[in-house]
């Protein structure tokens, strides 16, 4: 079984930056998208086994990309955790909606992000 693969999505390169910071030490591999559009074309063709997912971006929102993935057959399975600032239970009720699998809200704590993480892929 080789490494597991992380699928980040979000829009600011600051917060790929963060998120790579922290998960620098893991023993996964990561692989980057831009925007919702993005980040299903990439699960798609990577096949990630987690996709940490920002809500707020162009083209696809991460509610609309969750759906998407959720709607194809080899993406509907993956394990979703929404990345946003927007912790309010409303935005949250409308993740899980979309499919989501779980929920973390920035600016991301280091600990919390590893722990879920760890949580869908084992150590």
């Amino acid at each position: 079984m080789g490494r597991k693969k992380i699928l980040l999505v979000d829009d600011s390169s600051t917060v790929i930056l963060m998120e790579k910071m922290i998960l620098a030490k893991s023993p996964y591999d990561l692989v980057f998208a831009k925007d919702g559009q993005e980040g299903v074309e990439k699960a798609a063709t990577e096949k990630p086994d987690l996709i940490l997912m920002d809500v707020m971006m162009p083209r696809l929102t991460g509610f609309e990309a969750c759906k998407r993935l959720r709607a194809q057959g080899n993406t509907a399975s993956i394990p979703v955790i929404m990345v946003t600032t927007r912790g309010e239970e409303q935005s949250v009720k409308s993740g899980f909606e979309a499919g989501a699998n779980d929920y973390i809200t920035k600016p991301i704590n280091g600990n919390e992000l590893l722990s879920k993480v760890r949580g869908y892929l084992g150590q």
